[in-house]
């Protein structure tokens, strides 16, 4: 199992930005993709960027958050980022990022993946 904890939360203005990390430790395996979570209150959980295993060359971003977040990780330090930029206040969130089931390649599907951090907050003000 993997063990997640993310950080890089906190309040900002609209049109700010924010870089989330997310340290993997555990049985941590670089072919696997990651991935990059939100939820706001009474929402559900929702893809907002995926990153495949490897070099991360093939990546997803939900519709609301293309052109201003990007994915991209680090092997050697088994850490993903998501940068985002011109927040929203559509954007706040708890933002959680996530390791695969082991048989899933490369999914924006929360139900495909089952390791969890605690997640982190980001709460965009007008």
């Amino acid at each position: 199992q993997v063990q997640l904890e993310e950080s890089g939360g906190g309040a900002v203005a609209t049109g700010g930005s924010l870089r989330l990390s997310c340290a993997a430790s555990g049985a941590t395996h670089p072919q696997a993709c990651m991935g990059w979570f939100r939820q706001a209150p009474g929402k559900e959980r929702e893809g907002v960027a995926i990153i495949s295993a490897g070099g991360g060359r093939t990546t997803y971003y939900a519709d609301p958050v293309k052109g201003r977040f990007t994915i991209s990780r680090d092997n050697v330090n088994n850490t993903v980022y998501l940068q985002m930029k011109s927040l929203k206040t559509e954007d706040t969130a708890t933002y959680y990022c996530a390791t695969p089931l082991p048989d899933q390649i490369f999914t924006s599907l929360p139900t495909g993946f089952r390791d969890w951090g605690q997640g982190t907050q980001v709460s965009v003000s007008p």
